[in-house]
């Protein structure tokens, strides 16, 4: 059993509660793990094994609206089986979220109400800012703090001077050089997680209110360390690690669900399987703030829509030439802005298409039931 507190409840999912009319038997739990529709969840009454109730099935649009690990869920709950029936997925504060993988444009959520977003890359030939800004713009999209771990420092000749290359690469988010087997860096991420106090009107009240736990999402590709950085952060051997690959200095990929920990010393870890692929969804925002240099200088441009291309008057052309701004910089904002254009008007096209099958299916209906009223 949990304290909520623990698991990372505060006030922005007590409050939506004050509306609903629960009975007795309906508990709040977190989503620890998610299979094939299959959840684990963590609550005040113990751990529980769920499923979607029929009618949540029934009047869900899309994959999104399915319960996600980290998500706080109402649900009925079964002690003497240790079971559960999920009947809604309270509002989600944050939520980490990228394309599924292929050619359908469907969303999913990576990790929910996530406080922070540890992006973990390692000091070998994985490293690559390209992609580090990648996933910097997701995380700003997401809602929640992104801070850049750069595992594996014991293997690399110059880590500082990576670092510094990766804090131009992400302006505004902290870098920390880590090392799961020396435990450099470990206590600053362990700092990151612990438990703060909500925030109050006054002082009296809240000297009443619990720390709430920090919950911390670990993304990366595989290999990068996660699952021995996360067995340094608990201080214990938690989850199964592979071997260095001498090829490429790369582990084993070794996590294959998207799971929740808690943390013995306060907070909560989201560990998540490595991503081979990772599709933009819905990240204009992400983009301009990962980029927010870029959206300066924009400002003195001579145009308003400048593109940045070949426009005259482009301040941001401009500081390219002067060398103030990285030419391969620039080139990932257009890269990432045309993924995201092309992106959301395939979005556009599926709720379309969406809304033509809904439309067919009500006519369906209609039109059966003036036959069948005719006979």
């Amino acid at each position: 059993m949990y304290a909520l507190h623990d698991l990372g409840w505060s006030d922005f999912f007590s409050a939506q509660l004050a509306d609903l009319e629960l009975n007795s038997e309906i508990a709040a739990a977190r989503v620890a793990e998610e299979n094939r529709e299959m959840y684990r969840l963590l609550s005040a009454e113990g751990e529980f094994m769920a499923e979607v109730s029929g009618k949540f099935r029934h009047e869900a649009a899309g994959r999104a609206d399915f319960p996600a690990v980290g998500d706080w869920v109402l649900a009925t709950t079964r002690k003497e089986e240790s079971r559960a029936t999920i009947h809604r997925v309270l509002n989600r504060k944050s939520k980490f979220s990228r394309k599924i993988a292929g050619k359908k444009t469907e969303q999913q959520i990576v990790a929910a109400n996530v406080d922070v977003v540890f992006i973990v890359s390692s000091l070998n030939s994985e490293f690559n800012l390209r992609r580090l800004e990648r996933y910097v713009a997701l995380a700003w999209e997401s809602g929640a703090q992104p801070m850049i771990v750069l595992n594996k420092s014991d293997l690399s000749a110059n880590p500082e001077e990576l670092r510094r290359e990766a804090e131009a690469a992400a302006i505004g988010v902290a870098v920390i050089l880590t090392s799961a087997l020396r435990g450099d860096g470990i206590e600053k991420i362990r700092e990151m997680m612990r438990s703060t106090p909500e925030k109050s009107g006054s002082a009296v009240s809240a000297l009443k209110k619990m720390p709430v736990a920090k919950t911390a999402a670990l993304l990366g590709s595989s290999g990068v360390g996660k699952s021995s950085l996360i067995n340094a952060i608990l201080g214990t051997q938690l989850l199964d690690t592979g071997e260095i690959r001498e090829s490429d200095d790369r582990g084993r990929h070794t996590t294959t669900t998207r799971h929740l920990i808690v943390a013995p010393g306060g907070g909560v870890l989201i560990d998540t399987p490595g991503m081979r692929e990772l599709q933009l969804w819905d990240a204009s925002e992400g983009i301009d703030q990962a980029f927010g240099e870029i959206a300066d200088l924009a400002a003195n441009c001579k145009f308003r829509d400048c593109q940045h291309v070949n426009e005259p008057g482009c301040a941001v052309r401009a500081a390219v030439e002067s060398g103030s701004l990285d030419a391969e910089r620039l080139e990932s904002f257009h890269k990432l802005g045309r993924e995201e254009k092309f992106v959301a008007a395939k979005q556009d096209a599926a709720l379309r298409a969406e809304q033509t099958k809904a439309v067919k299916r009500v006519m369906k209906k209609v039109n059966r039931f003036y036959r069948d009223r005719g006979r």
